[in-house]
């Protein structure tokens, strides 16, 4: 059965759709996280004859986002985001016939990548999507000692400065911060001046007992030069404060980031502070002398990424080590990807050429997406994931899409 994908035209039917599918309580304000989290030409529906009549059979949307890449290039991506399928129409292809139709769209809209957040993880590899970012989840105690004696001097001349994030103006800034260094930072998505505003905001009935969302800016000669997101959990024990602050990403370069790290875990009444997301290679950890200087450390997936375009993702990035491979490409639900490429970096530069000549190695489109930020991916070969025809082939790929630091893992979306 063909199933039709097309532009949502109903914002209160597709609204309900995503309610349903994610089962969260409806407020008054999902109306307001509908219009500023997505635009109204990056909504999709899918309707099926026998479907429900009242709501969609599944939604998507899209949105438009900026990532940055290894040399330091910011590339527009295509952010897949609110994916659902009614619960009457599992099982019938509908996430398929989505997924199909978000890869035609992003390729005919001249995007090369698409990223996403997976809520499931079992999902979104079968269509291409690679996991190209991992991050950490850190506990540390109140009072935890950096060491970085090479940075103390720069430190030195960075001040901190509390606001709320709702506070006019302190979006702006976020946006304006977190773009101007994603360049150094590889693996950096940038949303929207609506998803920073969408970010900030806070109506009562999601806030009850939590404390509104607080930025902690790090400033050099009164410039923004960092920032990092808190929300403190108030508990005592034993007549003593012992609260926990949940801190966001950090943005900023590693002295900025020490000057944030200092102060969220000098927080008043605070017993524990829990760093959401920190990257493989965060110089958190070798600050505090490595994991077991942590009072606790989980590693998850972060960012999955798509090559959309082949051809034309492969020359956006820079390459640490040359490489001269030719890669059999499948590629199921983007045709036009699969088949014979010549993969090439040279000098840092890289270019994907169609050719004839026998194949070095076959693999998946999502092993590309998954090494495409300079995760390494050299034990793929061993789990099977790929095939090798000339010996050694794979560790040139492999060595040529690695960078020296692990990518940054991204804010969620």
């Amino acid at each position: 059965m063909d199933i039709d994908v097309r532009p949502s035209e109903d914002a209160e039917k597709y609204l309900a759709t995503d309610q349903l599918v994610w089962f969260g309580e409806v407020t008054d304000a999902d109306i307001e996280h509908l219009r500023l989290g997505l635009p109204e030409d990056q909504r999709f529906a899918v309707d099926l004859p026998d479907g429900p009549q009242d709501l969609h059979s599944g939604v998507y949307g899209v949105r438009p986002m900026e990532m940055s890449l290894p040399g330091g290039s910011v590339v527009p991506i295509a952010g897949l985001t609110w994916v659902g399928v009614h619960p009457d129409s599992r099982r019938r292809g509908v996430l398929v016939a989505m997924m199909t139709d978000h890869l035609a769209r992003t390729h005919d809209d001249g995007i090369a990548i698409s990223a996403l957040h997976a809520s499931e993880a079992a999902i979104y590899g079968r269509y291409g999507y690679g996991i190209a970012a991992l991050t950490h989840q850190v506990d540390l105690g109140r009072g935890t000692t950096f060491t970085a004696p090479h940075l103390e001097d720069e430190v030195a001349g960075i001040t901190t400065q509390l606001v709320t994030m709702s506070d006019p103006g302190v979006a702006e800034r976020m946006r304006a911060c977190q773009l101007a260094h994603a360049g150094d930072f590889p693996g950096t998505i940038v949303g929207s001046s609506d998803f920073f505003s969408l970010m900030s905001l806070e109506p009562p009935e999601q806030l009850r007992d939590k404390e509104r969302r607080r930025i902690i800016f790090a400033r050099r000669n009164g410039e923004d030069v960092g920032f990092t997101g808190l929300r403190r959990e108030d508990k005592w024990e034993n007549a003593r404060p012992s609260g926990t602050v949940v801190v966001g990403t950090f943005t900023g370069g590693p002295a900025a980031r020490l000057a944030l790290a200092r102060r969220v875990v000098d927080l008043d009444l605070m017993g524990t502070t829990k760093l959401e997301n920190i990257g493989l290679d965060d110089p958190i950890l070798g600050w505090v002398g490595g994991p077991r200087g942590t009072g606790d450390i989980k590693t998850w997936d972060s960012t999955w990424v798509r090559l959309v375009d082949l051809g034309a993702a492969w020359p956006l990035r820079a390459y640490e080590a040359d490489c001269d491979v030719v890669v059999e490409v499948e590629d199921r639900y983007a045709p036009w990807n699969a088949g014979r490429w010549r993969l090439t970096a040279s000098a840092g530069s890289g270019s994907a050429e169609r050719t004839d000549a026998a194949a070095d190695l076959t693999l998946d489109v999502n092993v590309l997406g998954a090494g495409f930020l300079g995760h390494g991916i050299g034990g793929l070969l061993r789990a099977g994931l790929v095939s090798e025809h000339r010996p050694g082939a794979y560790a040139e790929l492999a060595r040529a899409l690695r960078t020296l630091v692990a990518p940054e893992p991204s804010i969620g979306f």
